[in-house]
């Protein structure tokens, strides 16, 4: 697989986040608008998305990692602000793209990176979760695009485990009282 030209700008910054995510033992992955391009079709994005498995304590070590990586936070109380939403917000200091890294502890997420795969796009390798597992994710988000995205997913992915799926959108949808959720997610797996 090669990366489209339009994600060209975002080689630099990619691989920067790809080597401060194996710095930090590989317990994450990377989501988003990439994840989507590799597991479904690839599509216009302007930032990158991953999530590490860290608590807070993690939080001055993945900071140190990332300068060293040329990745630097975006706002000056980024520790404050990842204690509040577990969330980093980073930028690639060459390119100024956005990088946001949310931090994950739930045992699901744990899952996610457990099952993660890597992939390849020419000299680029990237660290993902199953289609399974980022389907899940994108459901959690439920906006638009991430409904679009687990489309163009599943059209790529046919032989789905949709009784992993089933299991943890209801267990999520419960949670987030969503009751719903499972529904409109089976419509889009059934399309």
């Amino acid at each position: 697989m090669s990366l489209p030209e339009n994600l060209t700008p975002l080689i630099e910054p990619l691989k920067a986040l790809q080597n401060l995510l194996d710095r930090f033992e590989g317990r994450g992955v990377i989501i988003g608008g990439i994840a989507t391009g590799f597991l479904g079709t690839p599509r216009f994005t302007v930032d990158l998305d991953a999530m590490f498995l860290a608590s807070l304590k993690d939080i001055p070590h993945i900071l140190n990692l990332a300068k060293e990586e040329g990745i630097e936070p975006r706002t000056p109380d980024i520790a404050e602000f990842a204690k509040k939403s577990r969330v980093l917000l980073l930028r690639h200091k060459n390119s100024g793209i956005k990088i946001d890294i949310s931090l994950g502890i739930l045992p699901f997420e744990e899952e996610v990176v457990e099952r993660s795969a890597r992939h390849n796009a020419g000299a680029l390798t990237v660290q993902l979760p199953t289609p399974e597992d980022f389907i899940i994710l994108k459901a959690i988000a439920h906006r638009p695009k991430d409904l679009l995205d687990i489309q163009e997913v599943k059209a790529n992915h046919p032989n789905l485990d949709i009784a992993r799926i089933k299991h943890w959108v209801q267990s999520f949808a419960d949670v987030l009282e969503i009751p719903e959720l499972w529904e409109q997610i089976e419509a889009i797996l059934k399309e």
